[in-house]
């Protein structure tokens, strides 16, 4: 059977699946648009996620792992966060209101290092070491 489909980007909500390595780096980010609240939900592996404050402090963190007390997590909007895989074959899944929209300047973290950088390497090592027993 052959089925057509397409990508809607302007779909009113936001849903993906989202495979991440534990090297892979999400740079801390926040989605300013009032309606944009946030929700992860892990379906493989391990997932640690961050929110930090303006001047890039830590104000919580949470393990994400199926079948553990904590699968989930609700991110408000304008709330700075990043997530880091904590196990190879990390997968979860996101959902916010549509439609897509890139990432703003302002909306990126002005105190975190750019994704490529020599620089994110460290600083996703910060992350990670924040999950460490």
């Amino acid at each position: 059977m052959n089925q057509n489909f397409h990508v809607d980007d302007q779909a009113l909500c936001h849903r993906m699946l989202n495979a991440v390595e534990p090297d892979s780096y999400v740079p801390p980010h926040r989605h300013l648009s009032p309606d944009k609240a946030e929700t992860i939900i892990v379906l493989a592996g391990r997932v640690g996620v961050l929110a930090f404050d303006e001047a890039g402090q830590i104000t919580m963190f949470r393990i994400l792992a199926p079948n553990s007390g904590t699968v989930g997590v609700d991110i408000p909007a304008g709330v700075m966060h990043s997530v880091v895989a904590l196990e190879p074959g990390s997968v979860f899944f996101e959902s916010k209101a549509g439609p897509y929209l890139p990432l703003a300047q302002e909306e990126k973290a002005s105190w975190a290092p750019s994704e490529g950088s020599e620089a994110a390497k460290e600083y996703l090592e910060f992350m990670r070491a924040c999950f460490k027993p």
